[in-house]
């Protein structure tokens, strides 16, 4: 608030007030509240903010959230969300009194969001120049009123500014104390837009200390020591999360804390709010800029929720009329079932309306659910249950997030799962505009049924977890050693039928099973081809051979050899290609286009997405065009084995040399070239070869 650090911070020793305010007139020091903290942890740095497109909407991309090797991935509206509260908050408006609420299914990353979040506040204030600090009362036993209490440190860890700023009872003396120790006036301006009065054991204590040495400053801060306030996960200090308890065990002491035996035995006074041990609740640990973590909010019984109200509308614990003020960011979450159950209890209306309530959707895009998928499949290597290495298939992380978010693609007139899968994640979907898709979500999201909007219903991340663990635990992953994707659809399905228990749902979710299967038929079909072409990007080839001839028909340099030369937008080399229109028009009529209007509107849609796309994916392939890649790879089977059917002829029966060579050959290139081992090789053959998912 007061000065950007361009120094590193002193060793973390006590210091005086008087020091701690000269460091901070220095610019080596920091006063701010927490929403300001944050705000400046996500936005300081203009590098790390950048503009995207999700589901045709415009909006930004705060990279803070990217970083590190399990990082955020998609929540682009929440994250936005968020950042927009916390800044609110930071510049004083209504935010600062309200508490941010995630509401979302079980499995979609809301614990994850709030626990990244907390992680990257505990690293930022750890860096130099951003140090918290707070002080402590010393010789505290000097007196006849503590008895062997010896120190006493600021129960809410309040900062030191607070402090130097009540520690008059006139607030132009204590200006003048600032002034006097290296401040200047804005800065003290500035300081006290931020006033708040000290907790209520800091103030008592305070005022006995003035009485004992007769109001004589200099001698009473010589008693009083500011030192950095320590950030530890595992103390909840700075952040902390409070986990809603059943209604037996759960208390307010939780989160208050209570009176302590031990101290009353010492205190002279028994008015002196000292006898509260605050740090014995989640809260005040938390209270000098830090963040406060509701875990599951609205399962709490109902006069934990109203301490809740309280904390958050006057953002102070109060204890036997005592207060203490905070200084907290407060996040909640809750499932979409507790939510709804507690606003059916109308009386519990107060605290909605401090709350700034997020809709947490799952993830609907396929590239990043890719990376979600990782995380699920882990970093490390996995074995069998006899140590061996167990290999997992190159299909398997697209089997399993082409059929979880096919999951969360709700029914629609306009648009396919498979059109809005595609739209979503950025691809081509035929003649679907990324427009269509911007409609059908801002028609969904304006139902007030929040989970009928987009992403809310679906197969969530635990579920995705629960289908790779049946798989590993199957004998034939463990006696293969691989992790097969084939196997994969069976073990989801036996997850839908033992964790989905709406009838509806289920039914979806099984017809979303069907549609993936019949994408990873595809697959399968393109990596075979692959495989028999002894090349890894063969069909990728073959796609684009088709785009550059379409595009090369109408070049005024084509010669009557039908040889168009073309700069390759990859490698800026010259290419040449002979443009056969019989392999074109084979393509265009395995696409199902009959006309020349239909050939050539399909064609005009080609060049107009290459040109689009060249512009800002050199890179772009067309592979996400199902539709493409599965006419080019039946056409290539056809024209090079006389058919899909021949190859599946020459796989199976392998009686005569020819054929064992073949399929010997094959699983040669899989496993060297195309990332199979042995046994997924055989069983993706296997598959191939029958006619499972064909329809």
């Amino acid at each position: 608030m007061v000065r950007k650090s361009t120094t590193s911070a002193p060793k973390a020793r006590a210091a005086s007030l008087q020091e701690h305010i000269q460091l901070l007139a220095d610019g080596k020091r920091r006063f701010e509240n927490v929403f300001q903290s944050v705000s400046r942890m996500i936005l300081e740095d203009p590098k790390k903010i950048k503009k995207t497109t999700i589901n045709g909407k415009t909006t930004y991309d705060f990279l803070i959230f990217r970083e590190g090797k399990k990082h955020i991935i998609g929540m682009h509206d929440e994250i936005n969300s968020f950042v927009s509260f916390v800044k609110d908050a930071a510049e004083g408006g209504s935010s600062a009194e309200m508490a941010f609420v995630l509401i979302g299914e079980p499995g979609n990353g809301k614990t994850f969001f709030v626990d990244f979040l907390s992680r990257k506040y505990r690293e930022f204030i750890a860096q130099p120049g951003n140090h918290r600090y707070t002080f402590r009362f010393n010789n505290l036993d000097k007196s006849d009123r503590y008895g062997k209490i010896k120190s006493m440190e600021s129960q809410t860890y309040e900062d030191p500014m607070v402090l130097a700023m009540n520690l008059f009872e006139n607030k132009e003396d204590s200006k003048a104390f600032m002034l006097k120790a290296g401040l200047k006036d804005k800065d003290i301006e500035r300081v006290f837009k931020a006033f708040r009065p000290l907790g209520a054991c800091s103030y008592y204590i305070l005022e006995q200390l003035k009485e004992l040495y007769n109001g004589d400053i200099e001698k009473i801060l010589e008693n009083i020591d500011i030192f950095p306030m320590p950030v530890s996960e595992s103390r909840g200090t700075l952040t902390g999360k409070y986990a809603a308890k059943d209604k037996i065990t759960s208390s307010a002491v939780d989160l208050l804390g209570d009176e302590s035996i031990s101290r009353l035995l010492h205190l002279a006074d028994p008015d002196n709010p000292y006898r509260f041990d605050l740090r014995r609740g989640a809260l005040a640990r938390v209270a000098g800029g830090g963040i406060h973590f509701a875990d599951e909010i609205f399962k709490n019984k109902r006069d934990l929720v109203q301490v809740y109200l309280g904390v958050i509308q006057n953002r102070t614990i109060e204890i036997e009329g005592f207060k203490w003020p905070l200084d907290t960011l407060i996040i909640a979450t809750s499932n979409n079932a507790e939510f709804s159950r507690f606003l059916e209890e109308k009386e519990q209306a107060p605290i909605i309306d401090r709350c700034r309530l997020t809709y947490m959707s799952h993830n609907t895009n396929l590239h990043a659910q890719k990376e979600l998928t990782s995380y699920s499949l882990g970093g490390a290597e996995k074995t069998t249950f006899t140590g061996k290495t167990l290999h997992i298939d190159p299909n398997l992380n697209m089997a399993l997030s082409t059929t979880f978010i096919l999951s969360r693609m709700p029914s629609n007139e306009k648009l396919t799962p498979v059109e809005m899968m595609k739209l979503a994640a950025g691809e081509v979907a035929g003649e679907k505009s990324i427009r269509t898709l911007a409609e059908v979500v801002n028609d969904l999201n304006t139902d007030p049924d929040i989970t009928r909007r987009f992403g809310q219903k679906g197969l969530g991340h635990r579920n995705l977890g629960r289908a790779i663990q049946i798989l590993l635990e199957q004998s034939e992953t463990q006696e293969g050693e691989c992790m097969y994707a084939g196997d994969i659809f069976r073990t989801i399905e036996k997850v839908i039928l033992d964790y989905v228990h709406e009838p509806n749902d289920r039914t979806k979710y099984f017809n979303d099973l069907k549609i993936a299967r019949k994408l990873y038929r595809e697959n399968i079909m393109t990596a075979i081809f692959n495989a028999y072409m002894n090349e890894p990007n063969a069909i990728e080839k073959d796609v684009m051979n088709y785009v550059n001839m379409i595009i090369g028909l109408d070049a005024k340099n084509l010669g009557p050899n039908k040889v168009w030369t073309y700069k390759d937008p990859q490698s800026k080399k010259l290419i040449s290609i002979r443009i056969d229109e019989s392999y074109i028009n084979s393509v265009e009529d395995r696409l199902g286009l009959k006309s020349e209007e239909q050939k050539l509107s399909f064609r005009n849609t080609i060049t107009k997405i290459y040109g689009q796309k060249m512009i800002t994916d050199p890179n772009y392939n067309f592979m996400d065009n199902n539709d493409l890649v599965k006419a080019v790879t039946d056409v290539r089977l056809k024209s090079d084995i006389a058919g899909a059917g021949s190859l599946v002829g020459a796989l199976s029966n392998r009686n005569n040399d020819d054929n064992q060579r073949l399929y010997n050959r094959m699983l040669t290139t899989m496993n060297e070239k195309l990332g199979y081992c042995k046994t997924c090789a055989e069983k993706t053959i296997e598959y191939f070869c029958s006619q499972d998912d064909t329809n």
